[in-house]
């Protein structure tokens, strides 16, 4: 059940497998006799060196791949001085999150349309010292995720017979996982009302977002765009950054390959204008290809919780390593020396 929820995509998977196989099919151009010793990865984001070129994307329920999962992740991105995403369901709060990453933590809303909904969340954002909001609006209504409904997932977490039955097939994920209580949305429950994973946030208009800009006085970043006009338009309301994604083909199976869309929207934006990216990134170099189609930075999310999953903070950490390495490893093959200097000539 676990497994599936977080290699889970909408449908049949196709548009999951589509962007994977378009940023396979991307090639790269070697370049020779350059001198690349002096190499380095750091990257430059919102006046901070980043000693990382890719950072973590929000993920819901991380808990379910390890026990330590959020917190693993959110020392890793203090450790690396990168953005950890804390998705509005995560399994640690807020607050914790904030604390565990000392300050990287950027806080992930769901645009609903309610905004009695946001507002408690801002307030709390602000508290607890967040100076980095990024808004998600690829998700009017949830996709439809066959694997997470033949498994029965639900959030909040829920025991039922068929999921009892998988649990004690899978002992060592049973044993360190529901020890330590089942994993719950963190961010809710008593004073901190209710949320519903699934309701429809079909409500949420562009009104929505001036207002979330005018009240969020920190940095704001859309997320889960993929179309042009929708780019241009969110320039003009305000936002710091825009965040192209397929929500990591979670949401319509038949959508635009993310990777494409990012080579579209930076040709539209200009060189100047922030613009990150996640979906489908396994390997530094794709890292490498996401910034020689115009990302300023790059966001991880499946590829983590597996590392989490297989291996605790051990796993997550030789992941990361292996992932600094290989980008580090595309500099050097591509003739370059850092990661501000890969653009389109470096595609072949």
């Amino acid at each position: 059940m676990v497994f599936d929820y977080i290699d889970g995509a909408a449908g049949d998977g196709q548009g999951e497998a589509s962007n994977r196989q378009t940023l396979r099919d991307i090639r790269l151009m070697p370049r020779v006799l350059n001198n690349v010793m002096q190499r380095s990865v750091a990257v430059n984001l919102f006046d901070q060196q980043c000693e990382l070129p890719f950072g973590v994307a929000p993920m819901g329920m991380c808990r379910l791949a390890n026990p330590m999962a959020d917190r693993a992740l959110a020392e890793m991105a203090a450790r690396h001085k990168v953005p950890v995403g804390v998705s509005t369901v995560s399994s640690s709060s807020l607050e914790d999150m904030a604390k565990w990453s000392e300050g990287q933590a950027w806080f992930q809303l769901y645009c609903s349309g309610n905004q009695g909904g946001i507002d408690p969340l801002l307030a709390r954002c602000k508290a607890a010292g967040y100076e980095t909001l990024v808004v998600t609006v690829d998700v009017p209504e949830v996709g439809r995720r066959p694997r997470e409904l033949r498994r029965g997932f639900k959030m909040p977490f829920k025991m039922g017979p068929s999921q009892f039955f998988d649990f004690a097939c899978h002992p060592r994920w049973s044993l360190g996982t529901l020890a330590k209580g089942a994993p719950k949305l963190a961010n809710f429950g008593g004073v901190h009302g209710e949320f519903d994973r699934t309701a429809s946030r079909a409500g949420a208009d562009w009104t929505l977002l001036s207002e979330i800009r005018e009240k969020w006085q920190g940095r704001l970043v859309v997320k889960g765009v993929l179309n042009v006009e929708d780019a241009k338009k969110l320039v003009s309301v305000g936002v710091d950054a825009i965040q192209v994604s397929s929500h990591g083909g979670r949401q319509l199976n038949s959508s635009l390959d993310a990777i494409t869309a990012l080579r579209d929207i930076r040709a539209a934006l200009g060189p100047d204008f922030p613009l990150f990216y996640d979906s489908g990134i396994q390997s530094g170099e794709d890292v490498a290809k996401a910034y020689a189609l115009g990302a300023d930075f790059v966001f991880l999310g499946r590829v983590l919780s597996f590392a989490l999953a297989a291996d605790g903070r051990r796993g997550l950490h030789q992941m990361v390593d292996v992932l600094h390495r290989e980008t580090d490893i595309t500099l050097a093959q591509l003739g370059v020396t850092s990661m501000d200097a890969l653009g389109q000539s470096n595609l072949a």
